[in-house]
């Protein structure tokens, strides 16, 4: 299989789920094309972090001398105010890493490229109450891979029929109707 091309991923958008509570991650991401609106848009919220949500460019290495860039470039934004040296943790361990396995995992299949004219953006929400790094790390990585293949290839045909069909009996888990 070979890798879309960039104009074709611009913009798209997906979610995915890995894991169980309390250790269970929830993901939305955003391809771009560099130089797009949408890469200029992540450029802005990389630029602009805010007390307890920082983006982190996706790297990995056994130390910080060692660090690698994840291709294509990989943005992460946590949802989740990481207000605990744990939370930060693991949002800045395992779900980095389990992001950057994802990724690789995508390109692997060759549905993207290991460029730098593609970019991701992944915005995480991480339980609060999380606590295992390796069971956080696997949600991640499961999440975000889901994420990304939804993105490239979209969604079946009869999901989003499925969905229309459904629509008046459709229910949330903050939802308390």
């Amino acid at each position: 299989m070979t890798a879309h091309t960039p104009e074709s991923l611009d913009g798209r958008l997906a979610q995915g789920w890995g894991g169980t509570n309390p250790n269970g991650v929830h993901v939305n991401v955003l391809l771009a094309e560099r130089g797009s609106a949408t890469s200029a848009a992540m450029a802005t919220t990389f630029a602009g972090p805010t007390s307890g949500f920082t983006p982190i460019l996706v790297c990995v290495g056994p130390d910080q001398p060692s660090y690698e860039t994840v291709n294509p470039p990989t943005l992460m934004l946590n949802k989740t105010e990481l207000d605990t040296d744990l939370l930060g943790a693991l949002a800045a361990g395992a779900c980095q890493v389990g992001i950057a396995q994802a990724v690789l995992d995508v390109v692997a299949e060759g549905l993207l490229a290991t460029d730098q004219s593609h970019q991701v953006f992944v915005s995480l929400w991480l339980n609060p109450e999380a606590e295992e790094h390796e069971p956080v790390r696997d949600a991640a990585r499961t999440a975000t891979a889901a994420a990304l293949r939804e993105a490239v290839t979209g969604r079946a045909p009869e999901d989003a029929r499925r969905l229309v069909e459904d629509r008046d009996t459709l229910t949330h888990p903050f939802y308390g109707g």
